[in-house]
């Protein structure tokens, strides 16, 4: 399973989970870490898209706590019903709502594990390796991505 933040612009308007620029480099990274597409559970811990209005354009604003313990029923009932293995928390969003944990850089580093037994392994969000200012740190955040995308696969193959 796979926990991103909220949808997107894109998600929101077609209804589905990563759909957009994002959910395009999630796919090739999933691919690369050796996991079917097929096999894997997206969702987002939000449910709705924040934003604010720029022009003719809706642009995504972080969702607050009050949002994310809004939709944490669903996340849940989402988890109970896929019953994973291992969860991957798509930046700093997921991982707060999975395990009460805010930093994903400290969480890269430890075990952690969900209350349902999962394990969780924190990552950075796609859009994160799209927006980043500078291009070293797009190729390095995406290779980051993709080595805990692997750890997952590995942590599936040993269960």
């Amino acid at each position: 399973m796979l926990v991103g933040e909220q949808p997107g612009d894109e998600e929101d308007l077609k209804g589905k989970p990563f759909v957009g620029l994002a959910g395009r480099l999630l796919r090739k990274l999933i691919e690369e870490a050796g996991l079917e597409r097929r096999d894997c559970y997206l969702t987002n811990a939000v449910k709705h898209f924040g934003w604010e209005p720029r022009g003719k354009r809706r642009i995504h604003k972080t969702p607050v706590q009050r949002s994310v313990a809004a939709c944490h029923a669903w996340l849940d009932g989402e988890i109970a019903a896929v019953r994973p293995k291992v969860i991957v928390a798509l930046g700093a969003t997921a991982l707060a709502a999975l395990t009460g944990e805010r930093g994903v850089a400290a969480s890269r580093r430890t075990v952690l594990r969900h209350s349902t037994g999962a394990h969780v392994i924190a990552t950075y969000h796609p859009s994160a390796a799209l927006r980043a200012p500078v291009p070293t740190t797009r190729a390095e955040l995406r290779r980051t991505i993709a080595g805990d995308l692997a750890r997952a696969a590995r942590l599936l193959r040993e269960d």
